[in-house]
């Protein structure tokens, strides 16, 4: 019904397993093409370990997930089946941007291997089923020479319309994350282009906001000013108690 809404009639619509018992392969290989795009269920539990363990597809090259977490299995089965041309987006929960043990291993051996080309934080209850923020991942094999080497982080999670039930991307909010992305460049506090370097002196953490600071900065204070103010106001002070005090003497209270 999806594909049907966005105008995609002979869409190829198989339904399975895609982690233990794949759809999509031809004479004994997965099939590979230019773009693939999912939203995963977030962190399953029981995702299959026990078959990946014995992957006949190749697709775990960079580790085999927690048997309790199954985003990276998503993850790297999406990233095998794209050609040298191939793109991946995909929306996950922000624990895979930083939780270490395999689930870092694996994130460690995707950046070595210079597949991440953007990270994108979402707002907070966007999805139907969960209210925790998002982030979608972007994996390019034919990065742009200017981008390899590099990872472009974009802090989208506070622009957004907020609804009782569910948030909302507005189109201004979708055009600018698209226009970031197009032109990879740094916005002050949204967005920002980070070299695999600092990220591995990071320890291959990808925690948007330890690379984007969208913090407000404070205002700064003119201490002249301020205490020119001050002076100002504790004389205002004396004078409306001299008053209180006068009238509270004609009234007889000493």
């Amino acid at each position: 019904m999806n594909m049907l809404l966005h105008g995609l009639p002979d869409a190829r619509i198989e339904k399975g397993d895609v982690i233990r018992d794949p759809k999509l392969v031809k004479d004994g290989e997965l099939m590979l093409f230019d773009r693939v795009i999912a939203n995963p269920p977030f962190s399953l539990d029981e995702w299959g370990r026990e078959v990946a363990e014995n992957d006949g597809y190749g697709r775990f090259r960079f580790g085999l997930p927690p048997k309790t977490k199954g985003d990276y299995a998503f993850v790297q089965h999406m990233v095998a089946t794209i050609n040298m041309q191939g793109m991946v987006g995909v929306v996950m929960p922000h624990g895979v941007l930083f939780r270490g043990a395999a689930e870092g291993r694996i994130r460690r051996g995707l950046l070595e291997h210079d597949l991440f080309e953007a990270v994108i934080g979402l707002p907070s209850n966007l999805f139907y089923g969960t209210g925790i923020p998002a982030a979608i991942l972007i994996f390019n094999r034919n990065k742009p020479d200017k981008r390899k080497g590099k990872v472009l982080f974009i802090h989208a999670a506070d622009e957004y319309e907020a609804g009782k039930n569910q948030n909302l991307l507005r189109e201004q909010d979708i055009k600018k994350i698209v226009k970031t992305f197009s032109e990879y460049k740094d916005i002050e506090r949204y967005s920002r282009v980070v070299l695999l370097e600092e990220i591995k002196d990071n320890d291959y953490n990808l925690n948007i906001t330890r690379y984007v600071d969208n913090t407000i900065p404070e205002p700064r204070i003119d201490i002249r000013e301020a205490l020119k103010k001050l002076r100002r106001l504790e004389k205002e002070r004396d004078e409306a108690e001299a008053r209180m005090n006068a009238y509270l003497k004609e009234l007889g209270y000493e």
